[in-house]
């Protein structure tokens, strides 16, 4: 029940991904959309972008969010992909300054109860939302590439609770990137404490202006997100830009 993938589905996600050859270039796979958005891909055009509106800097998460945990799955070969998806700059994500900063103050109330946050992925380059939907066409759980995704502004973020003294994850009834309905939010059949760990996620996270996603109990993004642009920079440039 709480699996990560059912067996069928990691069948044909297996058989799928025999045909994805690691070489898979981000232009190639770019280029195969009919519609393609704008999307900034250079770093003059981000420079100039933040420079006239400031909020819109990427920021490095643990920069504003002391003692926040990271777990990238899409850095290695745990995902549903099972492949490595993006390259990130060494112990680093991020996001845009009021994301980053909102997510600040979640740590902040969590901490006072011994809690904290683990982050599964925030910033995710376009790219690599458009190798998702070559494989899952399904807009309950991936992005479609001819709108993009909160993750490609840099305005959404996938993570989960851990108890402080110990790192541990709190329970959540499924593994992340679980593409069942368990891990919808209107998911009831689930443990009582389960239920409640979601709660206290989903009410925090509100609480200080991010939005629940339906299907996905660990996403959540900044409603508005339209003005910040869809963003394909590498990582290591981001990460040179703070250093």
């Amino acid at each position: 029940m709480y699996n990560k993938l059912s067996n069928p589905f990691r069948i044909q996600l297996s058989a799928f991904v025999i045909f994805l050859t690691i070489g898979t270039s981000s232009l190639s796979a770019q280029d195969s959309l009919r519609e393609k958005p704008p999307v900034t891909d250079t770093w003059n055009k981000y420079l100039s972008e933040i420079t006239a509106d400031t909020s819109k800097r990427m920021v490095e998460l643990k920069n504003k969010v002391p003692g926040i945990l990271y777990d990238l799955h899409y850095a290695s070969t745990d995902n549903f992909m099972n492949r490595q998806m993006y390259v990130p700059a060494p112990a680093a994500t991020f996001l845009r300054l009021p994301a980053a900063e909102a997510l600040g103050k979640v740590q902040q109330e969590l901490s006072a109860a011994g809690l904290g946050l683990k982050v599964f992925d925030a910033y995710r380059p376009y790219s690599v939302t458009v190798l998702f939907w070559e494989l899952v066409k399904d807009e309950r759980y991936v992005a479609n590439p001819a709108r993009g995704s909160g993750h490609n502004r840099g305005i959404a973020v996938d993570l989960t609770l851990v108890r402080l003294y110990d790192k541990t994850e709190l329970p959540m009834g499924t593994g992340f990137d679980n593409f069942s309905d368990t891990a919808h939010h209107s998911f009831t059949d689930l443990p009582a404490r389960v239920s409640k760990n979601r709660r206290l996620l989903r009410s925090v996270m509100e609480k200080y202006g991010f939005k629940a996603l339906e299907t996905e109990w660990w996403h959540y993004y900044l409603p508005g997100g339209d003005r910040f642009e869809l963003l394909d920079i590498p990582f290591q440039q981001l990460q040179q830009a703070h250093q």
